[in-house]
């Protein structure tokens, strides 16, 4: 039901009156003792104390400008990262949408008609004048509308960030992986080459009646099993480096003159600093962005509660309306209104409430969703930490591992051509070389992507705001 009247005093004094009785709940955002984050890591690998600007750029840590460059090239012509950006444009102007709608509206109009009735003559109408319009935000509705609005725009930059997050990291990971998968290749290129000498040799020893053609057919099917893996490790590498192309923008194969030439693997940080818990949650987008979900559903909740109430209106105009162009100047030709109005529901069957009940459970859903991105925060930097300590524990014993392999190859070779042992013993040593060989570079590049991974999972790659939420409420008490 809606009420239209001239305004007076008194309704004005009671608009004025109700102006500020917001309702709807009030917001404040969980701490991490409410989402019981523990105050530190249960893997003691690194130190502790650090601020969120020190993760900002993780990758140039790495000491590799190829890398640096590659991460940079994506954070400007990444298709993904492009549309994050989009994204945000979209919100603030969303945010932009909904404050003005607080506003005042005015508007201004000019008219002329030309009208005949029966056998009268036709005359002309002429009309110019301006609208105002305002609907007074009593109970909040629109405040929170805007909260809304404003909480949905900082989840949409946390998104951007949280987009370029992975950008930086997915670029690092197939980085790293290319320049593991180069090593790899050079490592059985050189075994290839070691025992492509071992079959030629007792190729030799055969026509020699010193050995059987049974160990010249071993060394050959050692020899092929060992080429085989040559395709299968290039293939690898052309599509890590297709890849990185398309991360940087660029169409497949455009980095094949850039990354081709093999080259080592980033390097360790000679140090490593990760912070408390509560770090995460303040440096981590993706926490951030649910949020301020968290904040922006919350803020609905004000916007349904509050079109369970009246909602007033006060409208206004001034205009000028003559039968020729030339009496628009005369004083009898201008008009003037103002009206205020209220319109209340009534009867609508429930309808409303139940959209109160709908917008409540939503915000506790997007409570549920805050704590499972706090709880998967937690668990990917205890399981990044985690993986990089077996990491570096895993590497020190291949390095042995591998070192001793290279050794037994060799002593078994020279045994071989003394006729001190049999060929089987080089067929074994020979795999154990290559096995281990293998092993120790991939998990030199396990090791760095182990650091890698952790990076991402303290959200690291980009620079954390100083507050890390801003109070958003359908209730401003």
């Amino acid at each position: 039901m809606s009420h239209s009247f001239p305004v007076r005093s008194g309704a004005a004094g009671l608009i004025l009156l109700l102006a500020g009785c917001a309702v709807g709940p009030a917001y404040h955002p969980p701490t991490p003792a409410d989402l019981g984050v523990p105050a530190s890591w249960r893997d003691k690998t690194a130190d502790e104390a650090v601020t969120p600007d020190d993760l900002s750029q993780w990758w140039r840590k790495l000491g590799d400008e190829r890398l640096t460059a590659l991460v940079d090239e994506a954070l400007q012509h990444n298709p993904d990262f492009d549309s994050a950006r989009a994204a945000l444009r979209a919100s603030r102007a969303r945010l932009g949408v909904a404050e003005a709608g607080r506003l005042p509206s005015l508007s201004a109009s000019v008219s002329v008609a030309n009208s005949k009735s029966g056998n009268n003559a036709a005359r002309d109408q002429y009309q110019a004048g301006f609208d105002a319009a305002w609907e007074p935000d009593v109970f909040g509705g629109q405040r929170a509308a805007v909260n809304a609005a404003k909480a949905d725009t900082e989840g949409t930059a946390a998104t951007l960030a949280q987009t370029r997050v992975s950008l930086a990291a997915e670029v690092a990971r197939n980085y790293v992986q290319l320049r593991s998968l180069q090593a790899r290749l050079e490592i059985t290129r050189r075994n290839l080459a070691s025992q492509q000498e071992t079959r030629d040799l007792t190729g030799w020893r055969a026509q020699a009646g010193l050995t059987s053609e049974l160990t010249v057919e071993q060394a050959a099917a050692a020899l092929e099993q060992t080429r085989a893996q040559v395709p299968a490790l290039e293939s690898s590498l052309a599509a890590a480096e297709n890849r990185l192309a398309i991360l940087t923008g660029q169409v497949p194969g455009a980095l094949h003159d850039r990354l081709s030439a093999a080259a080592p693997l980033p390097s360790l940080p000679a140090g490593l600093v990760i912070g408390i818990p509560a770090d995460t949650l303040r440096q981590r987008p993706d926490v951030q962005a649910a949020e301020r979900r968290l904040a922006a559903e919350t803020a609905r909740s004000g916007v349904a509660a509050a079109n369970r109430y009246p909602s007033f209106r006060l409208s206004g105009s001034l205009g000028l309306e003559a039968l020729t162009l030339s009496g628009l100047g005369d004083s009898g030709a201008l008009n003037r209104s103002l009206l205020a109005g209220i319109t209340a529901p009534l009867f609508d069957g429930g309808r409303l409430k139940q959209q109160a009940v709908i917008q409540s459970a939503v915000q506790d859903q997007a409570l549920a969703a805050y704590r499972s991105t706090v709880l998967t925060a937690l668990e990917d930097v205890e399981n990044a930490l985690a993986n990089l300590s077996a990491q570096q524990q895993r590497l020190t014993a291949l390095t042995a591992g591998a070192k001793a392999a290279v050794n037994a190859a060799e002593l078994a070779r020279q045994r071989y051509q003394a006729g001190i042992t049999d060929y089987q013993t080089v067929l074994d040593t020979e795999r154990s070389r290559l096995s281990l060989e293998d092993s120790r570079q991939s998990t030199e590049a396990d090791l760095v992507l182990a650091l890698v991974q952790l990076y991402k999972a303290l959200g690291g790659g980009w620079s954390a705001p100083a507050s890390t939420s801003t109070s958003v409420s359908g209730n401003p008490s």
